[in-house]
């Protein structure tokens, strides 16, 4: 991730009243930037943790998590669930009339869909690509809120192909070794892969990329399953959100 990415941040930090970290809530954990949550502890600003794609996860597991983490929303950008509380919020947190919130995230989180929910207009790019969101950018979501949006950030010494293939940092064809991370994702969700696909569940995760390969037709010649696809598939599902921890 380019340094300048990093000087927009700084300063976006400087800048808000309020900070809201975008989180998935298939992977609250996974999602958390440290390296930016120091950065705003140190600057001394409150800091709003929102569950993201809290549709795609079972509630009461959400609930179990949410208990651990001071001020956080449960929220569901493209369903329009919880923004209407996320708003309270805010303003409770700011303790101000007019509020300026910045917005940070993991690439591939949904911090522009939430942007654009809070805002009711399709004000802040929205791509599934990572990273897709350039330099700061100010949305005026009412009359008291002013949302700042940065790029997508990933701390500098994190290198984990599968970690950022699970968070949806790295693209599913961009990945050099697409399989190490379907076998994570299989063996993370226990079982819900197989249920996606309509499969037998094994302790296999080789041979539940290769099942997937065959319902997806995905075969080299002589009927051999193509792993390599079959992995892609799997990846791009679960970052685009078909696959739900339901």
């Amino acid at each position: 991730m380019a340094r300048n990415f990093w000087k927009v941040v700084n300063d976006m930090i400087k800048e808000a009243d309020v900070i809201l970290e975008v989180l998935d809530s298939r992977l609250i954990e996974q999602t958390r930037n440290t390296e930016v949550e120091k950065k705003i502890e140190d600057a001394g600003k409150p800091i709003i943790y929102v569950f993201n794609k809290c549709d795609l996860v079972d509630k009461k597991f959400l609930e179990k998590k949410k208990k651990r983490v001071k001020h956080s929303v449960f929220v569901s950008s493209t369903g329009m669930l919880g923004t209407t509380m996320l708003r309270e919020k805010i303003l409770a947190v700011a303790k101000k009339d007019k509020v300026k919130v910045g917005v940070v995230g993991y690439p591939n989180t949904g911090k522009s869909s939430l942007i654009n929910a809070l805002a009711g207009k399709a004000k802040a790019k929205a791509s599934s690509e990572s990273g897709y969101t350039k330099g700061l950018q100010y949305v005026k979501a009412d009359n008291r809120i002013m949302l700042l949006d940065t790029p997508g950030v990933v701390p500098f010494k994190e290198s984990d192909e599968v970690k950022h293939a699970l968070i949806g940092t790295l693209s599913h064809h961009k990945l050099k070794d697409p399989d190490l991370s379907a076998m994570a994702l299989i063996e993370e969700l226990d079982g819900l892969v197989e249920q996606h696909y309509g499969i037998p569940f094994t302790d296999d995760p080789e041979s539940v990329i290769e099942e997937v390969a065959k319902k997806t037709g995905k075969l080299k010649s002589g009927g051999v399953p193509d792993v390599d696809q079959a992995s892609r598939i799997i990846i791009k599902d679960w970052q685009t959100g078909k696959i739900k921890v339901l």
